[in-house]
């Protein structure tokens, strides 16, 4: 399993970003930092509302009042964040190094001439730019529009930015709530058409690939976070089938507050919902076939479809 707990400060699914933080509350103590992180976790955290949040809470802010030290309260808000937010929330360092930031563009290429393979990698913007990373894969959707299949592969998606994954992936999706965010107090839709806006873009100019083109999705247990949340976007249309190993069991939508010294506190707000109505959060996402052959066997199911309907 990946180790979530080292890599969550490159590759997260930032569902909104907050500055209030370099101008909220006193973080100029590690006492005040910690009261600040806390009321920020109380507002917004998924489990806020639980009895072990609460405790929680209470210790640490009476433990604050002993540090002298920013590390203890950057250890302290690190713990109890994922007290009040489950295992997708944390207290992330300012990141200094980015020339060997693991980021690539996807991949694209032709199998047996009429399957299309996609793979899409976990995303940030911070290497490759957005707009890269969804043409490369609009353009060559576009450009083949007969495909008999689309083999989608987000095997090793960690996370990142979900809009560019999706927007990437829009011609393969109906123009409709393609997702749900579930949280303490409310639940979001959110339409494929909010998404491409998002990245500057419009659906009108989109070519759709005819609703019967079989779309086959390979996962890993290193498919997480935003990666998980493209991956639902394709839960419940007849045309899709899911191949590989079971995702790593981070579906949940974050809300990152920017701190004063530079640290992100991340907060998980909400889990994912699919169009089915079922509910993911800090489970792994079960693949329709087990297997530890998924491009292979994802190939064969695309033929096989296309050969009944022919």
């Amino acid at each position: 399993m990946i180790r979530y707990n080292r890599i969550i400060s490159l590759l997260l699914l930032v569902f909104a970003v907050s500055a209030c933080g370099f101008f909220g509350g006193n973080q100029k103590t590690p006492g005040g930092y910690v009261r600040h992180c806390v009321r920020l976790l109380d507002r917004e955290a998924l489990y806020a509302d639980s009895a072990a949040w609460r405790e929680a809470k209470t210790s640490v802010l009476a433990e604050a009042k002993t540090f002298t030290t920013m590390d203890q309260a950057h250890d302290a808000v690190s713990r109890v964040a994922k007290v009040a937010g489950g295992k997708h929330s944390g207290l992330i360092p300012p990141v200094t190094d980015t020339a060997s930031y693991p980021e690539v563009a996807p991949e694209v290429r032709l199998l047996d001439e009429d399957i299309l393979h996609i793979v899409l990698p976990a995303h940030t913007g911070v290497k490759v730019p957005d707009s890269l990373y969804i043409h490369r894969v609009l353009a060559f959707l576009q450009e083949h529009q007969d495909a008999r299949g689309v083999i989608l592969d987000l095997r090793g998606n960690t996370g990142g930015n979900m809009g560019p994954m999706i927007s990437a992936a829009s011609p393969l999706l109906p123009d409709e709530i393609i997702l749900r965010f579930k949280g303490r107090k409310r639940t979001t839709p959110i339409f494929l058409e909010s998404v491409l806006m998002g990245v500057g873009l419009s659906g009108e100019g989109i070519e759709k690939l005819p609703a019967t083109t079989p779309v086959a999705i390979l996962t890993d247990d290193h498919t997480g976070s935003s990666g998980e949340a493209t991956l639902l976007c394709f839960r419940g249309l007849d045309n899709v089938r899911t191949f590989g190993m079971p995702t790593a069991g981070y579906a949940s939508a974050n809300v990152t507050h920017y701190l004063a010294d530079g640290y992100l506190l991340v907060i998980t707000a909400s889990c994912d919902m699919a169009r089915t109505g079922e509910v993911f959060c800090d489970d792994p996402i079960e693949p329709d076939v087990r297997t530890e052959t998924p491009l292979e066997d994802a190939a064969a199911w695309v033929k096989a479809v296309r050969s009944e309907n022919n």
